[in-house]
């Protein structure tokens, strides 16, 4: 089915009589010149960005790539295998739920205690848990009595948003667990369901809700799955790749900040839209409470530079519904002048790793650190006592998913 409309860059239409649980993928033509910026390739389907369900998880094969591996420069050859027996399909749903009372917890900053977990991790060893590995098995009374008891107020899940298994890994029959592969930025990740359904990550939610605990998601909003020019070709390299990356001075190659071999291009207003659709829906349609930004730095680049004043940090501050939930950076990226920590504006938190290390070296009795723990406590003024940001924009953390456990320390 062709669109037959196009505003701008955009092309759209409309389609009559689909319903919900109707199937579809994009094919998109345009050229195909790498050394340009551009990768389209009408044989592979491609995920709708907007896609709010996706039916699995991409298979991965060869026909997934937009170029023939064997040639001598080979992202710069052209592939006509068809990608749709390895590619899931985007599905219409109709995401309305019935919330009842449900309302946002709002608790302040001063009052949040934030437990880190995995969807699978916190549940698949539970044998006093039904559907393990599930948002159902997450929100368990179980689950949630183990929280309260530990006086958690907010629950921080490892991304919930649709990832991939990256081939190398796959090659090495792995599979991606953590989830920093996102590549479905509003569609719940479908290995966590236990029928498809999105109400079952809702119900979650709810349940959280009402036993006074919030939900905040790790998103991954400064890469997608789609890798570098030897990445496969899933949805936004075959949509508008040069648009949506911020690409290198040769076109061909890609700006790597955030060592996944791409970084989305937030200064296309087309791509900063994606990700500001996409926060508004998890908060108004899936109802949660915030988001911790995952190389947070990497979003506020503009032209390749951290600017705390860029496109990213202005949408979000003048967003009527995003600046009212908690936004929580990791405040730093592996490129040039990455380290941003305490640079960030309000309302955002950052992740504060120097309190993090003192702490930690501190509690294993290491010399010297009484007065670096005196400022930690206080709130380390040095570097977020400005712009009259409170002293709760420093997340005191111990421990988190990238480093030891508390039991390693």
């Amino acid at each position: 089915i062709n669109l037959p409309e196009r505003d701008g860059h955009v092309w759209h239409g409309y389609v009559p009589g689909l319903r919900p649980g109707q199937k579809y993928g994009y094919r998109v033509h345009g050229p195909y010149n790498p050394q340009e910026g551009h990768r389209f390739n009408p044989n592979k389907l491609l995920i709708d960005p907007y896609a709010k369900r996706l039916t699995g998880k991409p298979i991965m094969h060869d026909a997934l790539f937009g170029y023939r591996a064997t040639h001598a420069d080979a992202d710069l050859s052209f592939d006509r295998r068809d990608s749709a027996p390895y590619m899931p399909r985007s599905v219409v749903i109709d995401p309305s739920f019935t919330w009842g009372d449900d309302r946002p917890l709002r608790r302040p900053m001063t009052e949040t205690v934030i437990y880190e977990a995995h969807v699978k991790g916190l549940t698949a060893q539970r044998p006093d848990i039904a559907d393990r590995g599930t948002w159902l098995a997450m929100a368990s009374d179980p689950i949630l009595d183990h929280l309260n008891d530990l006086g958690v107020t907010a629950i921080e899940l490892l991304p919930a948003q649709a990832f991939v298994d990256d081939r190398f890994l796959v090659d090495r029959k792995l599979t991606n667990y953590w989830g920093y592969m996102t590549y479905g930025f509003f569609a719940p990740e479908p290995r966590y369901m236990r029928d498809g359904d999105i109400g079952e990550f809702q119900q979650m939610v709810a349940r959280f809700h009402q036993a006074g605990i919030e939900v905040i998601l790790d998103v991954v909003y400064n890469h997608t799955a789609e890798g570098n020019e030897l990445g496969p070709t899933l949805s936004f390299r075959g949509l508008d790749n040069a648009a949506y990356y911020r690409l290198a001075d040769d076109r061909r190659y890609y700006i790597n900040d955030a060592g996944t071999g791409n970084v989305l291009n937030m200064d296309s207003p087309f791509t900063l839209r994606l990700v500001m659709d996409s926060l508004r829906y998890w908060v108004e349609v899936m109802h949660v409470d915030g988001f911790r930004f995952d190389l947070c730095s990497v979003l506020g680049r503009t032209r390749g530079v951290f600017d705390r004043d860029g496109p990213f940090f202005r949408a979000i501050r003048q967003d009527p519904v995003l600046n009212r939930v908690k936004l929580i950076a990791e405040p730093w990226d592996i490129g040039q002048g990455g380290y941003q920590l305490g640079a960030y504006p309000a309302p955002f938190g950052e992740w504060n790793d120097r309190f993090r290390d003192n702490v930690r070296g501190f509690w294993k009795g290491d010399p010297g650190l009484i007065g670096k723990m005196a400022k930690r406590i206080a709130g380390s003024a040095a570097r977020f006592d400005h712009d009259g940001r409170p002293a709760t924009s420093s997340v005191n953390f111990v421990a988190a998913h990238d480093g030891f456990t508390l039991m390693d320390t």
